[in-house]
């Protein structure tokens, strides 16, 4: 079976690709610690379901297949899939029609994983999202974004980049551990990655763990900023939920990184045949969305754009869209997207008609995905409570006229006070605990217009240095005055 999947591989692989697969396997070969005994290595490659990370797997099970066709046997090979709540069904639907493809299900030297949180379980696609981790993301989802205005890097990367890490530590330490962990970054990207880091842990008042640690190292330095991050988005106050958001970084410090950048073609026209016709992946209208094809989030990204032009700015919903349509577009652009994915996105979006679909497709995920309400969103990108409820009075006024003979009460609960009997409105409109609102209450509210370097914390570091962003000038208001905002996401 190995042998004929291994042929068909060769066949579906981009024709640069079939040597590079035997360059890697001397390569790789020479990297694993018990050369004697290839089956007592482990090597980790994680698969998050998008088409890059679809195409890494399968550049790895070549290499796989073809160091047993060599050798007679190979290394254990254990890929891990890290489960968050911007991960539809569809997506796990891919992974296992990849998993079928490569003859991973069948094969004794495989191991297949699903990280949830601390949890490492075997692959099912068929395994229902877990409530704890839902409630977990949506808690992250909706403190982030009510410290940002829905900002959609601070609403869903920057505590989801966090969980990756942490979900590395958790694969590679699980069982008898991992011996290599297989990335597509090149070595220079890897570098780089691990600098920004300790600038970040520096910027932060931290001490970076010693460099000569490596990954390990990396990781502690990473468990430093997340819990101050977290500290940060949920009040110091909440012990026990900024401990559980720590990265896991108890792994051997000899755990090191095999790229295989040199050896792969990472456009992805350059392997569509493997993608599509081998591997079976699809691009579905909520997994692929933008520059993700493993995630909806980026569809929950531009819905808030548009909430906050048509709520916040009274103008229409469309504009907002069209703002974060124009951002993303030149994303994938500059990510080498093929063509025809690129007007794919575009056609989804340059309509009335268009819109207005994606507009209820994304409704429809946020209450499946996270159980929030279009009011709850409207609610977040005000962000009302943050930074001692600044914009308490405007929401209240445009959006619920109602409560404003009761804001002085809102503030006094806000402040730590006694409920007056709006503690359960407050909870309904927003989607988080009076507790949560005190929190956000208590600590600060980033400005997407603010000069680059006047806002302290540790969220400001990261959004300040964050790539994935583009400074506009908007109308926010009917009339039209023009102001500089940022549009961020994926």
């Amino acid at each position: 079976m190995r042998t004929a999947i291994l042929n068909d591989l060769r066949k579906a692989l981009p024709e640069r690709d079939v040597p590079a697969v035997q360059e890697c396997a001397t390569k790789l070969y020479n990297a694993l610690p018990k050369k004697d005994d290839l089956r007592q290595n482990t090597v980790m490659v994680a698969y998050g379901g998008g088409k890059d990370s679809a195409y890494a797997v399968a550049f790895v099970r070549a290499v796989h297949l073809a160091l047993a066709e060599r050798h007679g046997e190979t290394f254990r090979l254990r890929v891990v899939t890290m489960r968050h709540g911007g991960m539809p069904y569809q997506v796990m639907l891919n992974i296992d029609r990849s998993y079928a493809a490569l003859g991973l299900y069948d094969d004794p030297d495989v191991e297949l994983f699903l990280v949830e949180r601390d949890q490492v379980r075997p692959f099912d696609r068929d395994r229902p999202m877990p409530h704890r981790l839902i409630a977990f993301n949506r808690v992250d989802m909706l403190m982030s974004g009510h410290r940002s205005y829905g900002d959609g890097r601070a609403t869903f990367c920057n505590a989801c980049n966090l969980n990756v890490a942490d979900s590395f530590g958790v694969a590679a330490r699980h069982g008898g551990g991992v011996d290599l962990i297989i990335t597509g970054d090149s070595p220079q990207e890897q570098r780089d990655y691990a600098l920004w880091i300790r600038r970040l842990a520096r910027g932060a008042g931290q001490k970076p763990a010693d460099a000569r640690k490596g990954f390990q190292g990396t990781l502690e330095t990473l468990d430093g900023l997340a819990q101050a991050y977290f500290a940060e988005i949920h009040g110091s106050g909440n012990v026990e939920r900024v401990k559980e958001r720590g990265v896991t970084s108890d792994i051997p410090t000899a755990l090191e990184f095999f790229s295989i950048y040199d050896y792969t073609s990472y456009a992805s026209g350059a392997h569509w045949r493997l993608l599509t016709d081998f591997l079976g992946f699809v691009f579905d209208e909520i997994a692929f969305n933008f520059t993700e094809s493993d995630c909806a989030n980026p569809a929950l990204m531009a819905h808030l754009r548009g909430l906050r032009t048509e709520y916040v700015y009274r103008r229409t919903y469309r504009e907002g869209i069209a703002q974060y349509v124009d951002f993303a577009i030149e994303l994938m652009r500059r990510k080498h997207f093929p063509d025809h994915l690129v007007e794919e996105m575009e056609r989804r979006y340059a309509t009335e008609e268009g819109v207005e679909a994606m507009r209820a497709a994304a409704t429809e995920y946020g209450e499946v995905a996270f159980g929030v309400t279009t009011e709850q969103l409207v609610c977040m990108v005000y962000s009302p409570f943050a930074g001692r409820a600044a914009n308490l009075h405007d929401y209240l006024a445009a959006e619920h006229p109602e409560l404003l003979m009761d804001e002085e009460r809102i503030r006094a609960l806000l402040a730590g006070g006694p409920d007056e009997g709006v503690g359960a409105r407050l909870e309904r409109i927003s989607g988080l605990s009076v507790t949560d609102l005190q929190a956000l209450y208590d600590g600060p509210l980033w400005s997407p217009s603010a000069e680059l370097g006047t806002q302290a914390g540790v969220l400001p570091l990261v959004m300040d240095s964050d790539p994935h962003k583009k400074i506009i000038r908007v109308k926010r208001s009917p009339e039209g005055e023009e102001v500089l905002d940022r549009v961020a996401g994926r």
